[in-house]
């Protein structure tokens, strides 16, 4: 922002020597803005108000049509044509009113009458014209010379005036400035070691309850051990007898698989025998029923043979 309103300030400033005198109170505002702005943030934002009260003030200047010079007679009339481009008219006097000129004589038409005294003369008048009008360009130069030297002499003074307020007004400002600053610190300072001496409180008071909760758990943990020695010495006296039990059911089993074995032994042999002799009974029977049936057929055999004998008598 500082470099934009200088290159603007810049261009618009350059017409005349009041705005030379406000781009040169410009750049010193802009110095002290940035050593203000290195020890103080609140004085920059003053003083960037303080640069754009003079970036309208260069506007102002910019925008009129004429500008006054030095010189009374000089004049520079500028406009902005476009944005950062300036047209210049630059009037050096007033149109003067003369008086006709006196018409020169006709020269002679024979000029073998000059001679070379007459040729000296005007000479030295025309030299002696020459050196009026230095000296007249010289007076006028002087002059203007002394109005310039008078306006960078106001110019320095305003600058040097406008500079000592301004030191003065930062000088005090920065001396209110420290002086928050130092309660500021003293402030701080006294809030930390409050709140260091909290913290070692609180770390006092948290490595007493570290070792409360330490020692406890220490009881804890041997209370647990002292229980799991007992639990595991119990669980194995239950094993133990657990095994012994299941010893003996194993054995019991044993026997009584023994006893059931002989008793079944025993009783597929007397079911084996009632069958033998069941199936000898029925084979007997079925013998019998053979012979009965082979007895009938021969009988009927018999009968159909006498039949036959008898029907072929």
């Amino acid at each position: 922002a500082v470099a934009f309103l200088c290159n603007r300030i810049k261009r618009s400033c350059t017409a005349s020597l009041s705005s030379t005198v406000c781009y040169c109170a410009f750049l010193n505002v802009i110095l002290h803005s940035v050593v203000v702005v290195c020890l103080c943030n609140v004085q920059y934002f003053e003083n960037l108000f303080l640069l754009f009260r003079f970036s309208e003030m260069a506007d102002i200047i910019t925008e009129s049509s004429t500008v006054t010079t030095v010189s009374e007679t000089t004049e520079v009339r500028c406009q902005e044509k476009t944005r950062g481009g300036l047209c210049y008219e630059v009037i050096l006097s007033e149109p003067e009113v003369k008086a006709t000129p006196p018409k020169r004589p006709n020269s002679p038409n024979n000029n073998k009458n000059v001679s070379i005294q007459d040729i000296e003369d005007k000479l030295r008048a025309a030299e002696e014209r020459r050196q009026q009008l230095e000296l007249n360009k010289v007076a006028a130069l002087s002059a203007q010379i002394m109005k310039i030297e008078e306006a960078s002499r106001k110019k320095d003074e305003q600058t040097n005036n406008f500079i000592s307020v301004t030191r003065d007004a930062l000088e005090q400002k920065m001396e209110t400035h420290i002086g928050k600053r130092e309660a500021y610190i003293h402030e701080l300072k006294s809030k930390m070691k409050d709140h260091i001496d909290t913290v070692e409180k609180t770390r006092l008071s948290l490595e007493q309850q570290c070792d409360e909760v330490r020692s406890a758990l220490e009881e804890k943990m041997n209370s647990a051990s002292h229980q799991r020695d007992e639990n595991i010495k119990k669980m194995l006296e239950r094993l133990k007898a657990h095994n012994e039990r299941q010893e003996e059911i194993k054995e019991n089993i044993e026997v009584t698989e023994e006893v059931l074995k002989t008793e079944r032994s025993k009783r597929l042999e007397t079911k084996l025998t009632a069958a033998e002799l069941n199936r000898e009974k029925e084979i007997q029977r079925k013998l019998e029923v053979i012979k009965k049936n082979v007895r009938m057929h021969v009988n009927t055999f018999l009968v159909y043979m006498i039949c036959v004998v008898e029907n072929v008598q």
